[in-house]
């Protein structure tokens, strides 16, 4: 059997761990066994912050959707619980985007979060599950 000798496939690899270092500090950049490294934890690093990114975008929604609302003398929490018992589902990204695009649209979707909690200032517990029936029947 003839002898394998392995310098390609070593060279290639240690090739790949090197281009994937590119533009790191120091040794990470041109020492293999840095580099792996470097890398290693720069791939956990980005599988973890794929999900962070995520979080930080809500957040994000969320203080720009209750900058919003409070220019109308709500809060963001009353807000929502409005558009819930109004029975509009719209997504915070959407709420946001129409927040900064269209202040007109998002004004009367505060009016409607406004008259769906209407019910709770008057003390009157059925009024908003009459005032939903009503329109759902109609």
């Amino acid at each position: 059997m003839a002898r394998v000798k392995r310098g390609v496939t070593s060279h290639a690899k240690h090739k790949k761990v090197l281009k994937a270092a590119k533009g790191f500090y120091g040794r990470r950049k041109n020492t293999i066994r840095a580099a792996k490294a470097a890398v290693d934890r720069a791939k956990q690093y980005a599988t973890r912050d794929r999900r962070v990114k995520k979080r930080n975008f809500r957040s994000l929604w969320i203080q720009r959707i209750n900058a919003g609302v409070r220019e109308h003398g709500m809060t963001y929490a009353r807000f929502m619980d409005g558009l819930n018992k109004a029975g509009i589902e719209v997504d915070r990204k959407v709420l946001s985007d129409i927040a900064i695009h269209e202040p007109a649209a998002f004004a009367a979707l505060v009016e409607q979060s406004k008259a769906a909690l209407a019910y709770l200032k008057d003390g009157n517990d059925n009024a908003y599950e009459r005032a939903v029936g009503e329109k759902r029947a109609a």
